[in-house]
């Protein structure tokens, strides 16, 4: 079988599908990323084949110009409500319109059987519906996006589907779901579990990992964009916050911080609890921690919550809102969703310090993770997959998959 993979030019949401591209690859099946430049060195990190097409996106370019000098998307913008939500689905409707006809060149020589794209990508629909093949939808992690923005995406994208032969936009066939059923937005539509399996990027384990420590480490790790967006102040208040910072057992705190190395210089002096280290896998050493940081990227909320550690979550824009209620919610995570309350110090200090205290949080937390282990795994799902394309095999039918179906 031979599996087209297409993504929006971001590589933080191709990285969600990579596990189940190794699953299909390793059950022998072809499998191709399609994408423009921007995505190129994230698939070619996870070991996989990818065709280029057009032009790099720049994405920043749709958020930096907004952004007075100094000034992150919150300040700006404030906290996003679901409101506002679908205008999302304006830009990949666009990016779409722009893309599928290069896109479709390339999958009528590949002649793929199936095409999997990530939940903003309504390419892959419309080259399901022009070749007349299954495509399916995989989600991020907490999805508030896909139920309101769909209905925009196909008033958008009628006309081109129309010429393109097909009566609207198509329905995915499935959608596949690496969210915990109990994590999940509650107005999203049921999808087909698939266990999140983290891909935060290739690396080698840093050596400070064994090395013996007497207090409680955390994480902090806030993203690809948070920095460039104008966050270095906001990492500064952060850090800040972890200054003379005692555990439970009064033993010193300490921060373990990944920061791009273009912006090491401009972080400033550091508490000495305080470690900075270059991007590095997470699942390298988040088994040493006992709390994360973050930005509200499904990427890190759900690497954390498989890890089983308690989340605070400083969520900048769109969906990042939605992931931090969840997590508090859900009693694993705090969410201080203000930039007053994140630019300060004091009241980081004191969410750090409940998540690292608080029995209710490590509960919560380790409640999640188990819930993640019971998800069907990748290879599982693969196997299913197959069931959608009984001609790949020579089969008349075949049963019916174990998916759910798109509503």
């Amino acid at each position: 079988m031979r599996v087209l993979m297409t993504t929006t030019p971001s590589p933080s949401h191709l990285a969600p599908m990579i596990p189940l591209a190794w699953a299909l690859r390793a059950a022998g099946h072809e499998v191709l990323v399609m994408g423009q430049p921007d995505i190129q060195k994230t698939a070619h990190a996870a070991g996989l084949t990818s065709v280029s097409v057009g032009a790099p996106y720049y994405g920043n370019d749709s958020v930096l110009p907004y952004l007075p000098p100094g000034i992150r998307p919150l300040q700006a913008l404030g906290r996003n409500n679901k409101e506002v939500l679908p205008g999302a689905a304006k830009v990949y409707a666009t990016h779409a319109r722009y893309m599928v006809r290069s896109y479709l060149d390339v999958a009528r020589e590949w002649r793929p059987d199936l095409v999997v794209g990530e939940q903003f990508d309504y390419t892959s629909l419309m080259i399901g519906g022009a070749l007349g093949v299954p495509a399916v939808h995989h989600r991020w992690g907490v999805d508030p996006l896909t139920g309101p923005a769909r209905p925009i995406a196909a008033i958008f994208l009628d006309g081109l589907c129309r010429r393109l032969g097909m009566d609207g936009l198509p329905e995915p066939h499935a959608v596949l779901d690496p969210c915990p059923p109990s994590l999940q937005d509650p107005d999203a539509a049921p999808g087909t579990p698939i266990r999140f399996v983290p891909f935060n990027g290739v690396g080698t384990r840093p050596t400070w990992v064994t090395e013996p420590r007497a207090g409680r480490r955390v994480c902090v790790t806030l993203g690809r964009q948070t920095l460039v967006t104008n966050g270095l102040p906001l990492l500064r208040h952060v850090l800040e916050a972890f200054d003379g910072l005692r555990d439970g057992a009064d033993a010193a705190v300490e921060a373990v911080v990944t920061v791009d190395p273009r912006f090491r210089d401009q972080v400033g002096a550091v508490p000495a609890a305080v470690r900075i280290v270059d991007p590095t896998p997470l699942n390298l050493f988040l088994h040493t921690c006992d709390a994360v940081i973050h930005h509200g990227g499904c990427g890190s909320a759900l690497t954390a919550t498989a890890a089983g550690l308690p989340q605070l979550v400083l969520p900048q824009l769109l969906d990042q809102f939605t992931v931090g209620d969840a997590l508090a919610d859900a009693g694993a995570g705090i969410s201080l969703d203000t930039a007053a309350a994140q630019d300060d110090p004091e009241r980081v200090r004191a969410a750090v310090s409940a998540l690292l205290t608080e029995e209710g949080h490590r509960r919560a937390a380790a409640e999640l993770a188990d819930e993640v282990r019971n998800m069907p795994s990748p290879a599982a799902v693969a196997a299913d997959l197959e069931q959608l394309v009984p001609a790949a095999y020579g089969r008349a039918s075949a049963p019916a998959p174990a998916l759910v179906a798109a509503s």
